[in-house]
């Protein structure tokens, strides 16, 4: 965990160990599955080793290139790196990299696998939406997730998925293709088809552990970063109007922006209140009423 200001939250920190050790499991049992499919072991762990270190290591630029973002410089942006200055002066933290996405809907993320290679992102959008007060709620925010250093536990949760759902393809592949003229031939497409069912469960299993964790650390970051700044309110206040106006920005946008909602501050697309379980982020109203009891606490 990083020295600085910014609140330590044990129970994230026991969260993202609980769930990076449900993790290695899952990928120990996603390579007992591959190797009953009958790839070698010398395959099975290059593979992961190199999916799991190519989403580490350049998840970051991958995640700007996608929100169309790019890094600006203080001459450039200079309200934005203004209010980050501020905050990492009150946090003691060393500064991010600064980032503009260049899309209006009204957002912003962070991204990086480490401190020293955050990049902090905001969208024209949010820029053009939130005054003063509600953008460094929202940025500090973001900072919260750089310090909690949860966005390199994301990264890894969402490798072990695409591994999954690989292996998922190749199995069923194996089945279509593996032709059933004898005994053999009707135990290898028997066994593929099995691999290919518990590589489905190994992927749903991922997929929810990367959710309850996601929504956990969203209210983390919304805690520790109200208590930098010392004001609850103005971070309320700003998801109340980001997600308003979001229900004004065409459908279409939202989609093509959906794919990085597990690090947006507020998500694209939000499913109903059936869908909590699949859902990356808390629901508006959760997340509020703990910012209302925030607000109370630190006012006595």
């Amino acid at each position: 965990m990083a020295r600085n200001k910014i609140e330590v939250d044990h129970g994230l920190t026991f969260r993202m160990f609980l769930v990076g050790l449900g993790l290695v499991l899952l990928y120990a049992i996603l390579g007992g599955v591959a190797l009953r499919m009958g790839v070698g072991m010398p395959l099975v762990i290059g593979f992961g080793a190199i999916l799991l270190a190519a989403q580490y290591y350049f998840s970051g630029p991958i995640a700007m290139f996608s929100m169309r973002a790019h890094e600006v410089t203080p001459e450039e942006e200079p309200r934005l790196h203004q209010i980050i200055d501020r905050l990492c002066l009150m946090a003691d933290m060393p500064k991010p990299k600064v980032g503009i996405a260049e899309m209006d809907i009204p957002n912003a993320f962070a991204t990086g696998r480490n401190p020293k290679a955050a990049v902090v992102c905001a969208t024209r959008g949010i820029m053009a939406r939130l005054d003063d007060e509600q953008l460094e709620a929202v940025l500090a925010h973001e900072l919260s997730h750089v310090a909690h250093r949860d966005v390199a536990v994301m990264t890894i949760a969402s490798g072990v998925g695409m591994l999954a759902g690989l292996v998922s393809r190749m199995a069923m592949w194996g089945a279509m293709f593996s032709g059933g003229g004898n005994d053999r031939n009707n135990n290898s497409a028997a066994g593929e088809m099995v691999a290919w069912l518990a590589s489905i469960v190994i992927y749903f299993i991922a997929f929810i552990l990367t959710m309850a964790l996601s929504r956990y650390r969203e209210l983390s970051a919304d805690r520790s970063g109200a208590i930098l700044i010392g004001k609850p309110s103005a971070l309320a206040s700003a998801l109340v109007t980001i997600t308003g106006d979001m229900g004004r920005i065409p459908r279409t946008d939202l989609r093509r922006a959906e794919n990085g909602n597990a690090f947006f501050f507020v998500p694209a697309l939000a499913g109903g209140t059936g869908a909590t379980l699949f859902s990356t982020h808390p629901s508006l109203q959760v997340r509020l009423d703990a910012l209302n009891k925030l607000e109370r606490e630190l006012n006595g």
